[in-house]
């Protein structure tokens, strides 16, 4: 694990600084663990930084540990489910004239697709986006199916962590949104129709538009984008961290607690177990959370879609 995990920032570096060192490769080669050995101790983030660069320099096939991480694996893995699963539900095309056999009475496998299907076709895409609202399902579907598998690889023994809590990832799919919805406003509206019906709002005096529009301009292109990305990272990362705080506090206080230690009181015992309890209870919650987000962030997508479509802003 590198040492800039958990750092506090030196001589003004950023706080979430970029390092390779940051995520560990899936298979480590004898190039990542030479450089892993280099680092070792260095609590200067300049000179952090200068020893990857080294290591980039003098071991070229150090790049391959780099974007081979575990969680580039999670994240194909979670597309490669999300493709599987809707394959398995679909209902197969056949003539045979067996209404559970050819899809007319769904069985389990195909009601749970279609439960699933309608959940976004109905809930989010029918209602939020209306018209011409069929189009974007099947983005819809794949985005909140993705966004939900790679949660709930937080929940999962063999993972215990969830893609989106590296920020990258989150960013990657708020920039396919922010393209999503920019694209069908301008194929619609034209670049420069689009551009006005995003900046300036209807039935306002012309004196407030200078103030407005440079508003808008960041409401509707800077920020969305980035609260949509920083929402999914932050909630994600969040919990799993208050979880990891429980269960190693209470282990903590439990194991490394006795009658000998110096000040040593019943107390501490009972609070680890208590901790260890509560992990519990905030690994539901988390549970939860990432049922959530994925419904939030699609909302939010069709949302901007509807945004970018509609006639007024």
């Amino acid at each position: 694990m590198s040492p800039l995990v958990g750092m506090t920032p030196l001589e003004g570096a950023p706080v979430f600084g970029v390092s390779a060192f940051n995520s560990r490769p899936l298979f480590p080669s004898s190039n990542w663990t030479y450089c892993e050995e280099l680092v070792k101790g260095i609590t200067n983030q300049k000179e952090l930084a200068s020893t990857h660069t080294q290591c980039l320099t003098d071991h070229p096939a150090y790049w391959t540990d780099i974007w081979l991480t575990n969680h580039i694996t999670q994240a194909v893995l979670g597309a490669i489910v999300v493709i599987v699963f809707w394959l398995v539900v679909s209902p197969k095309r056949t003539t045979d004239p067996d209404p559970t056999k050819n899809g007319v009475i769904p069985g389990k496998r195909q009601f749970l697709g279609e439960y699933g299907y309608n959940l976004v076709r109905n809930s989010i895409a029918r209602d939020l986006i209306g018209h011409d609202y069929q189009k974007f399902v099947p983005y819809l579907v794949a985005l909140f199916s993705f966004i939900l598998v790679n949660n709930l690889f937080g929940q999962t023994f063999l993972f215990m962590f969830p893609t989106f809590s590296k920020i990258g990832f989150a960013w990657g799919l708020a920039a396919a949104s922010w393209i999503l919805y920019n694209a069908v406003g301008i194929h619609k509206k034209g670049f420069f129709g689009y551009l006005k019906s995003m900046t300036v709002p209807s039935g306002v005096p012309a004196p407030m538009l200078i103030l407005l529009i440079p508003l808008e301009f960041l409401s509707n292109f800077i920020v969305r984008p980035l609260t949509l990305g920083l929402r999914l990272f932050a909630n994600l990362f969040a919990g799993h961290l208050v979880v990891m705080v429980f269960v190693v506090g209470g282990s903590w206080l439990l194991l490394s607690t006795s009658s000998s230690s110096p000040g040593y009181s019943p107390v501490w015992n009972v609070a680890g177990g208590l901790s260890l309890l509560m992990s519990f209870f905030v690994f539901a919650i988390e549970l939860l959370v990432a049922c959530l987000q994925a419904y939030i962030f699609t909302v939010l997508t069709a949302q901007y879609v509807s945004s970018s479509l509609a006639e007024e802003h």
